[in-house]
């Protein structure tokens, strides 16, 4: 769930320190003594806040609300990611996990973001983009790629934009100019790229006069290549037409390939079969911070009959076996030999952040290998859950039980979401 940003909000979780070194930089608050000013209560700083020219606001208010998206666990690992890479080549070979330990010694995430923008801006920009593309869903994996190095020189770069800018701009009308930055994430190579968008109208407030103003967006093409794995994620939020092309372009350019290698099909599985025992156990290590897995929904498909499906769902609150105990209704009045497991819905309860509460994150699974969970930290977390359990996708030969569909089951397709 997205968090809510106020500036009020803003100033009360910020330590009064930081607010003061901020404002001081900015030649603004001189006269504000941070020191005597309660940590919780900022009326007065608030009231001088709105004062302000509204231009030098709104340039400020946007640099807090950065800070502010930056400053919980995984906006943390994101600047540990990127200041690894930048202290990795540091003289001193503690170097990296000295600032690591300087990082955890501080009181909160808050704190955290604003002395990396503040003392160690060098990281923030590569960390906002790690913490951006993290955030995301809907990743398109290509696979049986060589294990070629990245190319992250200048001219490589520039053909990557200019092949991106010529496609778009020939193909849709857009795209007319291109940037791409190129960012290192432990073994992986991010190139994060900014076509230009198609003109946009929108209603604006500028020096207190409202008009509708034109402007010139940028959409946002990802690619996340993996030099050992052989394996190139893609992100891009439109025509799945252009999903191949773009593969096609990051090759020939970060690669220095003539051609595109053939995708092979996906062909793992998840193996649902299992869920449907109400004695499934799941497997977590006890640091996880997972507390308990409940399954929340299960869809039995029709083996003999395409189409036929049964969607099972209970109020989990009060009972964590309801589905299983709504599943064992329904099986005394119909036989459910012919059915397999194609969809299940399971509810998390774990802990995210060591100061806050158990959180509940909720999984979508879909044979023959979709999933909702993301590959970010809290995802990756899951995903091993899922792993342990024995419920990750394997290819159909290794699977353990023979509950897949055999008859009228879709037909396997690359992992497109994952």
């Amino acid at each position: 769930m997205a968090r809510h940003y106020s500036t009020r909000d803003f100033f009360r979780q910020m330590p009064n320190a930081l607010l003061a070194r901020y404002f001081a930089a900015r030649g603004v608050f001189g006269e504000f003594d941070f020191a005597a000013m309660s940590e919780t209560r900022h009326d007065e700083l608030f009231a001088a806040w709105l004062a302000l020219p509204e231009a030098q606001r709104n340039t400020m208010d946007a640099e807090f609300r950065d800070i502010f998206e930056m400053s919980c666990e995984k906006g943390c690992h994101a600047i540990l990611d990127e200041a690894k890479w930048h202290l990795d080549h540091d003289a001193d070979p503690n170097a990296a996990d000295a600032f690591a330990e300087k990082l955890a010694a501080l009181v909160n995430h808050f704190e955290r973001a604003m002395v990396i923008y503040l003392d160690h801006n060098l990281f923030w920009r590569g960390a906002t983009h790690f913490y951006h593309a993290d955030t995301l869903s809907h990743w398109r994996k290509r696979k049986n790629l060589p294990h070629n190095a990245a190319s992250v020189d200048a001219t490589s770069i520039w053909t990557l934009a200019n092949s991106i800018r010529t496609y778009f701009h020939h193909t849709e009308g857009r795209g007319n100019n291109c940037v791409v930055e190129p960012f290192r994430r432990g073994d992986r190579d991010y190139f994060f790229a900014y076509p230009e968008d198609y003109s946009q109208q929108s209603p604006e407030w500028v020096d207190g006069q409202f008009g509708i103003r034109p402007h010139n967006p940028a959409f946002e093409v990802i690619f996340v290549y993996s030099q050992s794995e052989g394996s190139l994620d893609l992100n891009y939020r439109g025509s799945y037409k252009a999903i191949e092309p773009l593969q096609a372009m990051f090759a020939a350019a970060v690669l220095q390939l003539p051609e595109l290698p053939p995708d092979p099909k996906d062909s793992r599985v998840y193996d649902l079969g299992p869920l449907r025992q109400r004695n499934f156990e799941f497997t977590y290590e006890l640091g996880s911070g997972i507390e308990s897995v409940v399954v929340k929904k299960l869809r039995l498909s029709s083996r003999a009959t395409k189409g036929e499906r049964i969607s099972l769902e209970a109020d989990t609150s009060q009972n964590p076996q309801a589905v299983y105990a709504l599943l064992d209704r329904i099986q005394t009045a119909m036989p459910m030999a012919q059915y397999s497991v194609t969809q299940v819905d399971l509810a998390v309860s774990m802990v995210v952040e060591a100061d806050r509460p158990p959180k509940t994150v909720n999984i979508h699974i879909t044979y023959p290998n979709s999933c909702s969970l993301k590959y970010d930290e809290l995802g990756l977390k899951l995903r091993d859950m899922l792993n342990a359990s024995g419920i990750e996708p394997r290819e159909p030969a290794d699977l353990a039980t023979h509950d897949a569909p055999t008859v009228q089951a879709p037909t396997p397709v690359a992992a497109l979401v994952e």
